[in-house]
């Protein structure tokens, strides 16, 4: 097994330990949902409030090892393999660290989430980015177009820009953390315009292509 792989096994080990040595310290209802002002606006049933992100990450992080199985493009993903699994070790301690906040309001150490959802998306976004400039062409991850698909030069040519930007993205997303309450909105919008550009990129290259083999 790989570090990278034991990395992955640990993250999911160290937040079972810690939940299951928090739980019988929460109460009967534990907050669950904070609106964009930091403030909780939903709460659930203790056992579900502490188990729905383990059973997330559990649930995730096998679709994500299952994905490259089914892929007919599977035999791209030993390119990038290990940018993939740390993509997943990322995403694991993403939610680890929600899972940590969720357990610490529900004993009563209240630390708001605008001050760490934005660092925690920074960093996701900025992994991504490094994840997208070494991803071959495959089915599940990337920015998967008809145009990119059809085209290893476009592939590449997408990929390259969408790495620089989501690692911008990132470090906006991080810049949340001065902005309150827009904060959640800040990353979102952010990463939304990111994702629509290279999209649109994507086409135009792909045009271009065409009309220079046309």
């Amino acid at each position: 097994m790989t570090p990278i792989r034991y990395g992955i096994v640990a993250v999911l080990v160290l937040t079972l330990a810690i939940t299951a040595f928090v739980y019988p310290s929460l109460p009967d209802q534990i907050p669950s949902h904070w609106n964009a002002a930091g403030e909780v606006d939903g709460y659930l049933p203790a056992f579900w409030g502490a188990a729905i992100v383990p059973l997330i990450m559990f649930s995730l992080t096998a679709l994500f090892f299952f994905l490259p199985r089914i892929d007919p493009l599977r035999e791209n993903y030993r390119r990038f393999n290990s940018y993939y699994e740390g993509f997943i070790l990322v995403f694991a301690a993403f939610l680890g660290v929600i899972q940590v906040q969720i357990l610490l309001w529900g004993i009563g150490i209240r630390i708001s989430p605008n001050l760490v959802i934005p660092p925690l998306l920074g960093a996701l976004f900025i992994y991504l980015g490094f994840l997208l400039d070494h991803a071959e062409p495959n089915w599940f991850v990337g920015i998967r177009t008809p145009w990119t698909m059809s085209s290893n030069t476009v592939w590449k040519k997408t990929h390259a820009l969408a790495g620089r930007l989501f690692k911008i993205a990132g470090i906006v997303s991080i810049m949340g953390v001065f902005f309150g309450t827009y904060a959640l909105w800040i990353s979102l919008v952010t990463v939304l315009v990111v994702a629509g550009y290279t999209v649109a990129y994507s086409y135009l290259e792909f045009q271009k292509e065409r009309r220079r083999t046309g």
